[in-house]
């Protein structure tokens, strides 16, 4: 059974990299501190980027009819009168 990787939380790595940003565009940072704030900002932005494939692999696979083949879905909220 492969093991698989803790969920994140989107919302709050986000945050994480916005601060991370706003440090580094400060330049108040030793280059030491910089590079290590960068190395952070890396590993999240990938963690990020695999939470939003497995998101994007859910919704393709909900999304299938019955025959295997794509069908559009509108995301629209249905309008409620």
């Amino acid at each position: 059974m492969a093991s698989r990787k803790k969920n994140i939380d989107f919302e709050q790595s986000l945050s994480q990299l916005e601060t991370l940003v706003t440090a580094l565009e400060s330049g108040d940072m030793s280059l030491e501190d910089s590079l290590k704030a960068f190395e952070s900002g890396i590993k999240i932005t990938r963690e990020c980027q695999e939470a939003l494939q497995e998101a994007e692999q859910r919704v393709e696979i909900l999304t299938r009819n019955r025959a295997g083949e794509l069908q559009s879905a509108s995301f629209d909220a249905p309008d409620i009168d």
